[in-house]
């Protein structure tokens, strides 16, 4: 068939992955094989996938893809999560703009029906993505985190932890979101640092019966707005300017509340005015301190971030709208001192960033989570789940698990898992999965028969679903110990990214040894954050977040996949640039073109002319090595590295360098063996691109020759690497210096590419070129290859390694030129040997080091001298 100009994507792409999915190789069911499995970060069903998921997912492929190719039963488990807080501000705005109706209107049934559809409706649209950057999932293992065995399962699991005495309720501070309005867990508040105001205010001091004194106690506030919920006064027991106001009490300004002055050393006498207005309500630590003295709690907001009846004043207003009108209110009373520039971290609600989170007390329900952080922690100290790169990311993980917070889990929405808690009228509860298992469970534990019992309205936090991943998307939490569970669990490796390590890889790793008593996965390997050229963190704000099908309608998928994996070391962050993508692309037109010029080539038996044995003899050890440094890199999941290596693998050692070697002359034919041997070169090469490139390599892969069905890459074997020879590398890399040396030396004289010259070699060592010598005329157009044990008179000379060339033309040679060029390569010689004769003077260098990395360096010492004496050697010539 006649090859088009260059590769086109989209053709290749559509047929191959249609192909792939009829021929079920996605497939997987448990068998003699040992399993690779790997459970998909499910995205949010809301979105679509940004270049954190395209990298994330690529990864994934790649090394499913891998291990597919090397004898595992391969498991790609793909899904979605419901995402409750997201989705149901998805729905609530599309009810508002398409229908006109607010979720008040409606029954919690009602409104699950509209959010069941709009996740019909959108939630293919990731799939769709996943499906065009190729990747191999298993399709009849798709799982939805509202999925009814996986509902069941996380009810299960709620009520078997409360029944242990790891799910409580009760009232404590938690962080608000009043925009969605529903709890969140300390993980989900996000803090920024920002420029903020101190506002000084005075509170006018009473005495015990309540008569004025006539003295004022200034305290600083960012929050004016909560002054109406203040119930103290609190200072330091050890500062002196305020031990007299033992017994008195301060004026709450506005509301004019007689408040408490109480003595506590939390307050630090250096901030401030060293004077602290209390506000149980709404401060954390306000709260503990209102517990320690026993203080009244005035709640002064509403859910809706609005200020509430017991506010007094400005009811109804929105709380940043209120600080301005307590402000102003606060001056025109006087009481205002002063305003201050002030450097503060405020928290933001991670579900929706433009609202700051308010601490608030509220009834919630939590996890427990020291009992089960520990089995966790111990997981990854001890190596049983390896982090990648565990450099990073170790100390990070054990300060949060050392340090950990009880979990509140409950939310108040609507999409979500239902809490499985059954209250009476007078608000006593069980905690069953079902309606009449509680109903049962009441009369055992009140003694009184009950026809129902209303359930708690609220939801369980999303995460509550997704750290039971990895086992029920195998169904281990509703059907234990079924076929499936005790095939593909533990899973291998997880891939996600570093920002979750604590909403969700930890809390897999607890609910793994929780529940399966093994934990969930081998590896975790952390990708980084994909940020712009710039190095801004992309983002729909900034507009610098590219759309994913748009690039793979441009690039391809395969250069797409390139572009993000080229630039991507594990856990580092990425700048991304589309020039990576083209990058890709151009690589697919390389291998697209060293196709068409070996299928120019004609095959014969006996040509008659010299046989270039040397060249496959080197490129199969070179493909040899790069094998086997590449199954390394995959080990310690270093995959951008290791598509590096077979980059270079391909462009250079094989279309720039072996095809050279190797090329027959103008319209002449190519012995058949070298042909056949350079045929499997490519299959080789192709076969190790193909995790990472799916779509070209498999198109080239059919075009190299005629298949059998079922002889398809995406199911090849790796071959195990062979040993690589190094003399044979070492000649290799001796010819390549030499050729690219000889060429420039052509180039900066003048000599023409069409111009013969003759080549003579100066040299102790005649032996390391006689396999390579034919190659080295060939490429630098020498119509001869002699040696010499002098200066030859006349030539253009030149100085590899420790040796000597001289080019001999027909035309005058510029010594001139010659010798400026060898006085610039003896300084930079000379500069190179001070570098490493102080690297190697460097006593701690010497002792720290590794001895291999030391013995390079007084390699390089050695080598660097031998090549300043060839030089003046040279010079002296001239």
């Amino acid at each position: 068939m006649e090859l088009s100009k260059n590769y086109i994507p989209a053709t290749a792409e559509d047929k191959w992955y249609k192909y792939w999915l009829d021929q079920q190789y996605f497939r997987s069911v448990p068998d003699e094989r040992p399993p690779f499995t790997i459970v998909i970060p499910p995205p949010n069903v809301t979105g679509v996938l940004h270049m954190g998921h395209t990298l994330n997912e690529t990864v994934q492929d790649i090394l499913v893809r891998h291990a597919r190719m090397s004898g595992f039963n391969a498991c790609w488990v793909p899904g979605s999560d419901h995402a409750s807080i997201a989705t149901e501000t998805k729905v609530v705005n599309m009810l508002k703009e398409e229908k006109g109706i607010e979720k008040s209107q409606l029954s919690r049934e009602e409104f699950l029906r509209y959010a069941h559809e709009w996740k019909d409706k959108y939630g293919g649209i990731i799939y769709h993505q996943i499906k065009k950057l190729g990747c191999s999932v298993d399709w009849d293992r798709v799982n939805f985190t509202m999925d009814d065995h996986y509902y069941k399962a996380v009810i299960k699991v709620f009520v078997d932890l409360y029944n242990k005495g790891l799910i409580y309720r009760g009232a404590r501070m938690i962080n608000w979101d009043p925009k969605a309005k529903t709890a969140l867990s300390d993980e989900e508040v996000e803090y920024k640092e920002l420029n903020g105001k101190l506002y000084h205010v005075k509170y006018a001091v009473v005495n015990a019966a309540g008569e004025a004194t006539g003295e004022f106690i200034t305290i600083a506030t960012q929050r004016p707005e909560t002054i109406m919920g203040d119930t103290a006064i609190c200072v330091n027991p050890d500062d002196e300017r305020y031990a007299h106001l033992k017994g008195h009490f301060a004026v709450v300004p506005l509301v004019n509340r007689k408040v408490p002055v109480i003595f506590d050393s939390y307050v630090d006498k250096e901030f401030g005015t060293g004077a602290l207005k209390v506000t149980p309500a709404h401060d954390i630590n306000d709260y503990n301190l209102g517990l320690k003295h026993n203080l009244e709690v005035v709640d002064t907001l509403n859910e809706d971030g609005t200020l509430s009846a017991a506010a007094v004043v400005f009811v109804g207003e929105d709380r940043f709208r209120a600080r301005k009108k307590v402000v102003a209110a606060l001056q025109e009373q006087g009481l205002l001192v002063k305003e201050q520039e002030y450097a503060t971290r405020l928290g933001y609600s991670q579900r929706n960033p433009d609202t700051v989170v308010e601490p608030r007390i509220s009834t919630q329900w939590f996890v427990k989570m020291a009992d089960l952080a520990q089995p966790a922690l111990d997981a990854v100290v001890n190596g049983d789940v390896k982090i990648h790169p565990g450099d990073r990311f170790m100390a990070t993980y054990k300060y949060w698990m050392e340090n950990v917070k009880d979990w509140c889990i409950s939310r108040q929405l609507w999409w979500g898992q239902q809490i499985p808690a059954w209250y009476d009228d007078n608000g006593q509860f069980v905690v069953a999965a079902t309606h009449e298992e509680a109903l049962a469970l009441y009369e055992q534990q009140f003694g009184v028969t009950r026809t129902s019992l209303r359930q708690d309205d609220d939801c369980l936090d999303t995460w509550f679903s997704s750290w039971l991943w990895p086992v029920e998307v195998f169904h281990g939490i509703s059907r234990p110990d079924n076929e499936d569970i005790n095939y593909y669990y533990p899973t291998s490796v997880l891939v996600t990214g570093q920002d979750i390590i604590f909403f969700w890889v930890a809390r897999m790793i607890m609910a793994g040894l929780e529940y399966k008593h093994v934990k969930p996965f081998s590896d975790v390997y952390f990708t980084g954050m994909v940020r712009d050229k710039l190095g801004r963190k992309m983002s729909k704000q900034l507009g610098n977040s590219p759309d994913l099908l748009e690039l793979i309608e441009r690039f391809g998928a395969d250069a797409v996949r390139f572009g993000i994996m080229i630039s991507s070391p594990a856990g580092n962050d990425l700048l991304f640039d589309e020039a990576s993508c083209e990058q890709g692309r151009n690589f697919n037109n390389k291998m697209w073109n060293a196709l068409k010029l070996v299928k120019m080539w004609t095959p014969v038996e006996n040509t008659g002319a010299p046989v270039p044995e040397f060249a496959v003899e080197w490129f199969e050890n070179r493909l040899n090595e790069v094998h086997a440094e590449v199954e390394k890199l995959f080990k310690d999941f270093r995959l951008s590295e290791a598509l590096k290596a077979i980059y270079s693998l391909i462009w250079d050692d094989f279309c720039s360098w072996y095809l050279e070697w190797i090329k027959p002359g103008f319209e002449q034919p190519i012995d058949a063996g070298v042909y056949e041997k350079t045929i499997g070169f490519y299959e080789r090469l192709v076969q190790l691109l193909h995790p990472f490139m799916p779509f070209v390599t498999e198109e080239l892969y059919h075009l190299l020759r005629d298949r059998e069905a079922g002889d398809d890459l995406v199911i090849r074997q790796f071959p195990a690497p062979a040993p690589a020879h190094h003399a044979i590398l070492v000649e290799g890399a001796l010819a390549k210096e030499v050729i690219s040396s000889i060429r420039d030396a052509r180039n900066k004289n003048q000599v023409k590419p069409k111009d013969t010259v003759g080549l003579h070699i100066e040299t102790r060592h005649e032996n390391a070129f006689h396999r390579i010598e034919s190659i080295i005329a060939k490429q630098v157009n020498a119509n001869a290859v002699a040696y010499t044990k002098e200066a030859v008179n006349g030539a253009i000379a030149l100085v590899v390694q420790k040796d000597k060339f001289y080019l001999v033309t027909e035309r005058e040679v510029d010594t001139a030129a010659q010798k400026e060029q060898l006085l610039k390569d003896l300084e930079y010689q000379k500069g190179f040997l001070k570098s490493v004769e102080n690297k190697l003077a460097n006593e701690r260098f010497v002792q720290n080091a590794k001895p291999e990395i030391v013995e390079a360096e007084r390699r390089k010492q050695s080598d660097c001298l031998a090549k300043i004496q060839a030089i003046e050697e040279s010079l002296k010539t001239l």
